[in-house]
């Protein structure tokens, strides 16, 4: 678990650090540049459809694990919008309050079955 928190604490610090310093040089708007590479059909384009997935997939396990509780589902919303940046905090917290019971951060309620 020490492993696990430790890439987790790597790249929240990295994604924090890169999208400032991307921030910083091009501003804050990301919404048309993603859509617009989709539009194009470029390669990054097909990386803005593949990564959009996987952040549709991180909100719904976000609301699975918890069995789609009304907070589960706004977390997993926060997921899709806020990406790794969110997700790494979420695990790191959730890895705690497991106490390094994998099986219950990945599983939530669903892991007393």
């Amino acid at each position: 678990m020490t492993g696990f928190r430790i890439f987790l604490i790597i790249a929240l610090v990295s994604i924090v650090a890169y999208t400032l310093v991307v921030a910083s040089h091009h501003g804050w708007n990301l919404i048309p540049l993603f859509f617009d590479e989709i539009g194009r059909m470029t390669w990054q384009g097909q990386f803005n459809v593949d990564f959009s997935f996987f952040l549709l997939l991180s909100g719904l396990w976000i609301a699975w694990r918890d069995r789609f509780s009304p907070a589960s589902i706004i977390l997993g919303i926060v997921g899709v919008f806020g990406g790794m940046l969110f997700l790494s905090v979420y695990l790191l917290v959730l890895s705690v309050q497991a106490r390094g019971d994998i099986a219950a951060v990945l599983l939530g309620r669903r892991s007393a079955i």
